[in-house]
């Protein structure tokens, strides 16, 4: 196919890398992130849309995506694919599919899970929403740049599946770091605590395979000095756009608003920014019970 990829930083660049080298035909175009090889540089964003069988786009938030949106839609042929992969808020993943559609075009909304080290390896999930058609075409390059690509329904609803997955994440790792705290001051061994809870019903994913204590469990960002593999400014804002979403519905989620309050206090106020999202961990080690 010949492949339009806008958004080259951090998870972009690595996935449009994957493409080219699957042997498709990328134009690419980041305003300041460097080129990954195999990926001809287009002047803006429409000129990596123009003449596109698929536009990807990796971006930051839905602002800019629905700039975007504005800019290439017009440039993109009839019945190509418009694939959106940026994590934003449901409203926006859904009137830009509204836009696309109605320029003649089939339009995705494909957040992913996985991070950078997803991106790189290939092994990303995607979460779908939009056309059904629009999914069989992309599915050839969603096998590429990752593992498992779920359809979840109508466009905005990859959206909504990303916000949901990420809102009990947050609140896992929480209490995951919060019973490691609780299990230090008890006098209780933490690889004892991983062994009971990583086979028992407290297990999750948080603990079993990111456990954010170092030297316990697989190797994680904990083992790492928490330099990030999802980073908590990402996760805060994912619980923010998760809110957003709860209040635009009437859905009473008391512990993922907490959980977005306890990360915003993380992040904010307690140079937490920049750092994985398991370093919550040595923030209750540090916290006393107020």
């Amino acid at each position: 196919m010949n492949i339009g990829f806008i958004g080259l930083g951090n998870m972009g660049a690595p996935m449009a890398a994957n493409l080219a080298k699957a042997g498709h035909q990328l134009a690419g175009y980041d305003p300041v992130a460097p080129y990954p090889d195999g990926v001809k540089v287009a002047p803006d964003a429409a000129g990596a849309a123009d003449g596109a069988d698929v536009v990807v786009t990796m971006l930051p938030d839905g602002g800019t995506l629905r700039s975007v949106a504005a800019s290439i839609i017009p440039a993109m042929k009839s019945g190509a694919v418009f694939v959106d992969c940026s994590t934003v808020d449901v409203e926006a993943a859904r009137d830009v599919a509204a836009q696309a559609e109605a320029s003649g075009l089939i339009a995705l909304d494909a957040p992913v899970s996985g991070g950078v080290v997803g991106a790189e390896a290939g092994t990303l999930t995607f979460m779908v929403g939009g056309s059904d058609t629009a999914f069989k075409i992309a599915s050839e390059l969603f096998d590429i740049m990752g593992t498992k690509a779920v359809y979840c329904g109508p466009s905005g609803n990859g959206q909504a599946a990303k916000l949901c997955n990420n809102m009990i994440l947050g609140a896992t790792m929480i209490v995951t770091c919060e019973a490691f705290a609780l299990a230090d001051k008890l006098g209780l061994d933490r690889q004892a605590l991983f062994d009971v809870v990583s086979t028992s019903s407290g297990s999750s994913w948080s603990m079993n395979t990111y456990c954010p204590a170092p030297g316990i469990g697989p190797e994680s960002p904990a083992d790492n000095d928490y330099k990030p593999g999802f980073v908590a400014d990402l996760m805060l804002k994912d619980l923010r756009l998760a809110q957003q979403a709860a209040k635009t519905v009437g859905a009473d989620t008391p512990l993922g608003r907490r959980a977005r309050d306890l990360y915003a206090q993380f992040v904010e106020a307690e140079n937490g920014s920049g750092l994985d999202f398991s370093a919550m961990l040595p923030r209750f080690e540090r916290s006393a019970r107020s």
